[in-house]
C-alpha cells in the first residue's frame, strides 16, 4: 500500500473546515502573490469556502483568514506527487470541485492531472491538448491572423543564419521569444524574452532559445500606458459571462537585469472600457474555440494607432481583483458556472477604478487615484498585510 501524502492531521483540518457542508469548495493553486491572494479573497467574500494550495509554506496567501491553507507538492517539479495529492484531496471533498490556477506551470500540471481524477476536479481552462497549443506563441499569432486581429511583425527562422536575415527585415531593436514558453522557463525561470540591439546580441539569444522554437518579433514602441487587457470568462458554449477591460499604467519587472524595458507585470492599472478591443478579444477567443478564464493582452502601436496582440493567458492574471471591484468577479463567475449555476453576463463598462500595489521592494511607493484597489494591504484580511509589511521593512532599501 503506497504511503499517503495527506496526513491524518491535515485530513481532520479539512473535515472541520468543510463542517459537513454538501456545497463544493473552491481550490486556488499557487498563492504566493497578489493573483492567488486576490482569488482567495474574491471567492470567500462571495460566500465560497476556499482551499489554498502552495508548495511554499511562506506563500502570503496561506496567511489569509479567508481560506484553509494547505502545503502541497510542487506542481511542476514534483508533478507525479502533486497529482497523487490531488487524487487524495478530492476524495475528502463533497462534490466536484472547481480549481483555479494563477500561473502557467501550475495550470499545465492541473490539465494533465484532470483525466486521472474522474471528473472530481473542474478547471475553467482548456484541456491539456488544447492548452499545449494555446501556450505556443506561434499558435496564438496564427489564430490572430485568422481573426483579423493585429499583431507585431513576427518571423520564424529555423537557423541562426535565417535569424540574421529575419533581423534585417524586422530591424533592431527586436525580441527573441520562445514559441514554447513552459519548457523554456524550466531552464530560464527568471527570463521571458531576449531583447536584442545588435547582430551579436541576436546570435547569443538565438543560440539560447534554439531548443524552444524561437521567433523574432518587432518591438512595438510606447510605454506601459499603451498596454491593455481584456479579461473574460467564457462558458462551455462560448458565451461571455464576464468581461473586463483595462490598461496598465505602470509595470514592474521581475528582474531588472533579465527583463527588458517594456516587459513586466502590472503594478498600477485602471479599468477602461474600449468596445473595439473587447470585440477583437472575443473574436480571437471564438477562433481559438476558447472556454474558461483568460486574459488577452494588447499593446497600442502609436505609429498607426492599432492594438496589437501581445499574448493570451489562460488563467487568472495579476490584477484580476480590479475586475472584481468593477463588478466582474471572474473567479466567482467561473465557480458558479462550473457548479451548474451560471450567472447573468456582467461587464466592467462604465467603471473607472484603479488598482495598485502601494509598496514594492526597491521601488517608490505608488498612491493611486481613488477609488482604487490595494491587493495586499487590506484591513479586511490583516495577516497577509502585516506579513507583507514586515518583509518589506526588513528588506527596505535593498535592490
Amino acid at each position: 500500500m503506497s504511503e499517503k501524502i495527506i496526513d491524518q492531521e491535515t485530513r481532520t483540518r479539512i473535515e472541520r473546515y468543510l463542517d459537513g457542508s454538501s456545497a463544493a469548495p473552491a481550490i486556488v493553486l499557487e498563492v504566493g502573490w497578489v493573483n492567488g491572494l486576490g482569488a482567495i479573497q474574491s471567492l470567500a467574500r462571495a460566500g465560497v469556502r476556499v482551499l489554498a494550495l502552495d508548495h511554499r509554506p511562506f506563500a502570503i496567501g496561506l496567511r489569509s483568514r479567508y481560506c484553509l491553507p494547505l502545503v502541497c507538492p510542487d506542481p511542476y517539479a514534483e508533478e507525479q506527487r502533486f497529482t497523487a495529492f490531488l487524487s487524495e484531496l478530492v476524495e475528502l471533498l463533497p462534490a466536484p470541485t472547481p480549481i483555479l490556477a494563477t500561473h502557467d506551470d501550475g495550470l499545465a500540471s492541473i490539465s494533465r492531472a484532470l483525466p486521472k481524477l474522474g471528473g472530481k476536479l473542474l478547471c475553467p481552462a482548456p484541456d491539456a491538448a488544447k492548452l499545449d497549443l494555446l501556450q505556443q506563441k506561434s499558435w496564438q499569432l496564427a489564430r490572430a491572423a485568422e481573426a483579423n486581429v493585429a499583431a507585431p511583425l513576427t518571423l520564424y527562422p529555423s537557423s541562426a543564419s535565417e535569424a540574421r536575415e529575419a533581423a534585417k527585415e524586422i530591424g533592431f531593436p527586436l525580441f527573441v521569444k520562445p514559441s514554447e514558453p513552459i519548457a523554456f522557463r524550466k531552464v530560464y525561470p527568471r527570463r521571458r524574452v531576449f531583447s536584442c540591439d545588435s547582430m551579436a546580441g541576436l546570435d547569443e539569444a538565438y543560440e539560447m532559445a534554439a531548443p524552444y522554437a524561437p521567433m523574432l518579433q518587432e518591438v512595438v514602441p510606447g510605454g506601459d500606458k499603451e498596454l491593455y487587457t481584456v479579461g473574460s470568462y467564457l462558458g462551455s458554449e462560448g458565451r461571455a459571462l464576464g468581461i473586463f477591460c483595462g490598461r496598465k499604467l505602470r509595470q514592474t519587472p521581475r528582474s531588472r537585469k533579465l527583463v527588458p524595458r517594456g516587459v513586466g507585470s502590472c503594478r498600477h492599472g485602471e479599468a477602461l472600457w474600449l468596445p473595439e478591443l473587447v470585440e477583437d478579444s472575443l473574436r480571437l477567443l471564438e477562433v481559438c474555440a476558447y472556454t474558461g478564464i483568460s486574459q488577452v493582452e494588447f499593446k497600442r502601436d502609436p505609429r498607426d494607432g492599432r492594438y496589437k496582440l501581445m499574448e493570451i493567458n489562460p488563467r487568472l492574471w495579476m490584477w484580476h481583483t480590479l475586475a472584481a471591484a468593477c463588478g466582474v468577479n471572474l473567479a466567482h463567475i467561473a465557480y458558479l458556472d462550473l457548479t451548474g449555476r451560471p450567472s447573468e453576463p456582467r461587464t466592467s463598462e462604465g467603471r473607472r477604478k484603479q488598482w495598485a500595489i502601494t509598496l514594492m521592494r526597491g521601488e517608490r511607493p505608488i498612491i493611486a487615484r481613488p477609488p482604487f484597489v490595494e491587493p495586499v494591504l487590506s484591513l479586511r484580511d490583516l495577516k497577509p498585510a502585516l506579513v507583507y509589511l514586515y518583509r518589506y521593512l526588513k528588506n527596505f532599501g535593498r535592490l
